[in-house]
């Protein structure tokens, strides 16, 4: 068994931790100062935010809501959502399946010299 206490667990800010990563989820804590943000993004999983400490701006789409301590937003798979620190924050973000369809930690080693060999003639295309 894996523990952690989130509220003595050191972390810098802006530098996620991943706590737990296996095949069927991942778990990454982070340390968000009052007015910071962790940008508008999707990810290929489900993913949960789950509020630690502080309180924190969640917004998907035109939804925003808000919370502190127990707080969880849930997002589909590839919903674009962004969260906001309105006070200084710890928040657990929690992923799964890991690595979703379409994830590059899902692929092998040629598909990703694939991807960036067809990004790199699209780039050179768009010179």
């Amino acid at each position: 068994m894996n523990s952690w206490n989130m509220q003595s667990l050191e972390l810098e800010a802006h530098k996620p931790e991943i706590l737990s990563s296996g095949e069927v989820a991942r778990l990454v804590a982070f340390n968000l100062p009052e007015g910071e943000r962790l940008q508008d993004h999707e990810v290929h999983e489900r993913a949960w935010v789950i509020v630690v400490d502080g309180e924190v701006e969640v917004q998907a789409g035109e939804a925003t809501q808000s919370g502190g301590p127990g707080f969880v937003a849930e997002f589909d798979p590839g919903e674009r959502h962004e969260v906001r620190a309105v006070s200084d924050s710890r928040f657990l973000l929690f992923l799964a399946p890991w690595g979703g369809k379409g994830h590059p930690g899902t692929m092998s080693l040629q598909e990703k010299a694939d991807v960036r060999e067809r990004a790199s003639e699209r780039a050179d295309g768009d010179a």
